[in-house]
């Protein structure tokens, strides 16, 4: 950690990973040669006021309008509550708990403002998901909408590092406003910034793994910058009359990336949905004019049958993230639209995109080359690189990377300099990269990472469920499905009943996302003479769709 850092609280610096531990950092692009001082939220947003774009349209939502300047004018004045009321301490954690709407990106703002660091949290998450992130970054600090306070409030009685939860209203509706939009009436909107360093962190995100064990994966204020100048700018080449739209959570940093980050560094405007179908992405298309959209494959998909309803001629180019873009895919969307989608392969370790291609540089069913700004080759098992044509591990590095948040793990995802993603991939003799499959036992269902052995822990709660050992199934929709395989207590009977008992009760446990879709009774699961399940085996039961 650099000893430029401005942070009072040393806890992210204390628990970066060694030198040893680290990635290879390149920074051979003339953009990415950062300043030693920096906040993101000054680069972001506060530019723009002070270039005179501040009557500039930031967000829209289906009911509301924020310009730049109303939103550096809110989280001016969210920081001061922060500083003041709830008495943050520059590198103090603040967990962030809502769905995609203008306040919670006000928070935003205002936490790296103040000098803290942001930890957003998807909104599905049950108290069980959000305890051990609140205890592995220490977080003192709470920014909630007031309609999902609940499960927040248990999770704080579990873990009392936790101690002020400060409601909002994120639905921008009128009504009686929550305690902090109190608060906000008697503060200054002027605020003037921390001078953080480049390398101060600005955000934890977590990735919960094939453990269940959630990873927080550290991302300093230059980071932010760096997936702007390389997505933002050399990979997709926003400008300030483009309108963005997508449907990931802001808790992802593909969603971060995509609605706030890169629209915000060039000065184009966000479209922000809570939630909802296809038939409301579609609309909102069609309504606010969106020239730029964000989601997974299965959303794509979703909206095919849909397309005649609405006109999406202002859509110039279509990025799909979050897991692999399936050929048929691809090609049904080009014929439906005349768009030739954009994949690419990210991960929260490295912050965002780093393989993908655009334009005529897309050969439909590859994710694509390296980035400006990022290298990228396949490795066997010995950390060697291979030669074209070979399937191994697919391995990256650029100007972000791995750093785990005070994690032995570190050293599985850092190979010889290298970012190692886990996932299985082939390089052609073009340099294009190919995927070929998921490289542990990571669960993706449109778009979602979820950790088999996380959903078994829940269903072992059920005193009906004896063993179980959990997967993913292929599904034509989804891409996978989670499927558990149940072996039941003495005197259970395996029945739809039953499915549905357990079904809902993993729904109320952990995030509804992670229930498992389909439930197999079996007399008993395949295991190693040591008594570890095979659960490649029941995998391979699954037929391919």
């Amino acid at each position: 950690m650099s000893d430029l850092s401005a942070y009072g609280d040393t806890f992210a610096a204390d628990f970066l990973p060694g030198e040893a531990d680290l990635p290879e950092f390149i920074h051979d692009l003339p953009e990415l040669n950062y300043p030693d001082r920096m906040n993101a939220a000054v680069e972001l947003l506060e530019r723009h006021i002070t270039a005179g774009r501040g009557d500039r349209v930031a967000i829209r939502t289906l009911h509301e309008t924020w310009t730049y300047q109303e939103l550096s004018d809110v989280s001016n004045q969210i920081a001061h509550v922060l500083v003041e009321n709830m008495g943050l301490v520059s590198g103090n954690r603040v967990l962030l708990r809502s769905a995609n709407n203008p306040m919670l990106v006000a928070c935003w703002f205002a936490v790296l403002k103040a000098g803290g660091i942001a930890v957003s949290t998807m909104p599905l998450l049950r108290a069980r998901d959000l305890a051990p992130v609140i205890e592995k970054a220490e977080i003192a600090f709470a920014f909630c909408d007031e309609r999902l306070i609940d499960e927040l409030e248990t999770a704080q009685k579990s873990t009392p590092v936790l101690g002020k939860i400060m409601q909002f209203n994120g639905s921008g509706l009128p009504g009686v406003g929550a305690e902090l939009e109190t608060l906000l009436a008697a503060k200054s909107a002027s605020f003037t910034p921390v001078d953080t360093a480049a390398k101060d962190v600005a955000l934890i995100a977590f990735t919960s793994g094939t453990t269940g064990n959630p990873k927080g994966t550290m991302h300093f204020h230059q980071d932010i910058l760096s997936m702007c100048h390389c997505v933002g700018q050399r990979l997709l080449g926003l400008s300030a009359d483009d309108v963005v739209i997508g449907s990931p959570p802001l808790a992802f940093t593909f969603g971060l990336g995509a609605l706030v980050a890169f629209p915000f560094h060039v000065g184009a405007t966000s479209i922000l949905l809570e939630g909802g179908g296809p038939d409301i992405y579609l609309s909102a298309i069609d309504k606010f004019r969106a020239t730029w959209s964000f989601t997974a494959p299965t959303a794509y998909r979703a909206m095919l049958d849909k397309l005649g309803g609405y006109d999406l001629s202002s859509l110039k180019n279509c990025v799909s993230a979050g897991e692999h873009l399936p050929l048929p895919t691809f090609h049904a969307w080009e014929a439906a639209t005349g768009i030739r989608m954009i994949d690419g392969i990210g991960a929260t370790e490295m912050i965002h995109i780093f393989i993908s291609a655009t334009g005529e540089d897309i050969r439909p069913g590859a994710t694509g080359k390296p980035i400006p700004g990022y290298q990228a080759c396949i490795l066997d098992e010995a950390g060697a690189p291979l030669p074209a044509g070979e399937i191994g591990r697919l391995a990256v590095k650029g100007p972000t990377g791995c750093k785990y948040l005070g994690d032995k793990r570190q050293q599985n995802y850092v190979c010889k300099g290298w970012n190692v993603t886990g996932d299985a991939y082939r390089m052609d003799e073009d340099g294009y990269f190919w995927f070929q499959a998921r490289g542990d036992d990571m669960i993706v269902s449109s778009g979602y990472n979820i950790g088999g052995p996380e959903v078994e822990e829940a269903l072992l709660d059920h005193p009906a469920v004896k063993e179980c050992a959990v997967v993913g199934a292929p599904d034509a929709a989804r891409g996978q499905i989670v499927k558990a395989f149940v072996v039941l207590s003495a005197g259970q009977s395996g029945d739809a009943a039953l499915i549905k008992e357990l079904q809902d009760f993993v729904k109320q446990t952990i995030a509804p996302y992670k229930y498992p879709r389909a439930i197999e009774f079996v007399d008993s699961l395949p295991k190693t003479e040591t008594g570890k399940i095979q659960r490649f085996v029941l995998r391979q039961r699954e037929p391919e769709v």
